[in-house]
């Protein structure tokens, strides 16, 4: 496990410093988990071996929305000025994700030649 999540920050770190030496506007750990994901592709067996731990991290991911909490009861009454925009912006960039995603996944099902059943 201690092997796999040092795996897990070596692809953070190197996407950091790939971020920082060519100066992307890219944030490192975006461009690491590419690169794992890149990995992941070529070697599939790896995907096997770091399944567990990745599980395992996963289900402790709502920890990382306590502080964005936090932020918010800090800072309230700033978020007061700016809620209605907020509000928007939110339930849009949430509802354009759904329909993203609703796409993506019609889009590969048909690459797959699997039936479509859903009526757009």
């Amino acid at each position: 496990m201690i092997f796999h999540l040092g795996l897990f920050l070596g692809f953070q770190l190197l996407g950091e410093v790939i971020a920082r030496i060519f100066t992307l506007r890219l944030p490192g750990p975006v461009i690491g988990m590419m690169l794992l994901a890149a990995l992941l592709l070529a070697r599939p067996a790896v995907g096997e071996k770091i399944k567990g731990t990745a599980s395992h991290v996963l289900s402790y991911l709502s920890l990382l929305y306590v502080p964005a909490g936090v932020g918010i009861v800090q800072y309230l009454d700033q978020v007061s000025e700016i809620g209605p925009a907020l509000a928007v912006a939110l339930i849009g960039s949430t509802v354009l994700s759904i329909g993203a995603g609703a796409l993506t996944f019609k889009y590969v099902n048909r690459l797959r030649g699997e039936a479509d059943e859903t009526p757009l």
